[in-house]
């Protein structure tokens, strides 16, 4: 495992909810990125509590992120160390009633 994916371990593992955007919670930068914040703060996260990593302004944990989860596309989103998916699946898992369950956990 080289340094970045460390480093993305760690950020996983050490925060409860763990989101890779393009921008921040306060200022998306990209469509799913904002449809991942809004599907979180609906389910109740504080997104003060909620820890954001901007890809744009770190390219090798881009790069990174994709190979650490096997996931294609950012935005995604970890809880307590999963991976649970993109914004469809959060916006999916969200109208379900799964993600607050998750989230709560």
């Amino acid at each position: 495992m080289d340094n970045v994916q460390t480093q993305i371990d760690q950020l996983v593992k050490s925060h409860d909810v763990v989101l890779f955007m393009k921008g921040d919670a306060s200022f998306p930068q990209c469509g799913f990125s904002g449809r991942a914040i809004q599907v979180l703060k609906a389910s109740g996260v504080d997104v003060k509590q909620l820890k954001t990593i901007n890809v744009l302004e770190e390219p090798e944990i881009r790069h990174g992120i994709k190979e650490y989860s096997n996931w294609p596309t950012i935005p995604q989103l970890y809880v307590k160390g999963e991976f649970i998916g993109g914004s469809d699946i959060m916006m999916e898992m969200f109208e379900s009633g799964e993600l607050t369950q998750v989230l709560k956990a």
